[in-house]
């Protein structure tokens, strides 16, 4: 248990990368906040090896979960993966924008938000957004608590009016191995939110 003073000792964080906001981009894909720079393979959204949302993507788009790793398998390859996001319209960005590791690694149970998103500013930039995918517990209750609206259960979506716009927003398995599905069952999960939202035929 951490006492109040060490807990006034721990140092916040602010988000260490800008949003990802393509041109015409039809949804917005929110995750909590990355993991210690240690964990990064690549200056970019899920830079950990060990989280399994590019592998997500490989097999969803193109039914091969190294898809977007670089030919090692030992990181990432960003420009694909930048490349792809843009030609498809996906947007990235967090929902806390300043936080505290009150466990000093990358779990969201131990993430204290001390900032989150401004979405109303977001979605001013995202004219044509409207469908958000919470990659996470945390992200979902972050968000539904700015809304104000009830989290649906995992896979599902609430229809919510917010800031003059009708969204979908999405409630979706973590891409952490922590969480207890396979990557197989996660990208299920996945690929029918990007079918029901038009973004798989």
């Amino acid at each position: 248990m951490i006492n109040k003073n060490e807990f006034c000792k721990i140092q916040t964080e602010k988000h260490p990368l800008s949003p990802f906001f393509p041109k015409n981009a039809k949804i917005l894909m929110l995750g909590s906040f990355p993991p210690p720079k240690i964990r990064w393979k690549m200056n970019f959204f899920y830079p950990n090896l060990q989280n399994d949302m590019w592998r997500i993507f490989g097999l969803v788009f193109f039914d091969d979960k190294n898809y977007f790793l670089a030919k090692d398998l030992k990181s990432f390859n960003e420009p694909l993966i930048r490349s792809f996001l843009a030609k498809r319209a996906i947007a990235l960005w967090d929902t806390a924008i300043e936080a505290r590791r009150l466990s000093g690694n990358a779990s969201d149970k131990f993430l204290e938000v001390v900032c989150p998103i401004n979405l109303k500013a977001a979605l001013k930039k995202l004219t044509e957004c409207k469908t958000i995918a919470l990659t996470g517990q945390k992200a979902s209750d972050i968000l539904f608590g700015i809304v104000g609206a009830k989290e649906p259960n995992i896979g599902s979506f609430a229809q919510v009016f917010y800031a003059e716009r009708k969204l979908r927003i999405y409630r979706m398995p973590s891409s952490s191995r922590a969480y207890p599905k396979s990557v197989e069952e996660k990208s299920e999960i996945y690929a029918k939110m990007f079918k029901e939202s038009g973004f798989l035929k």
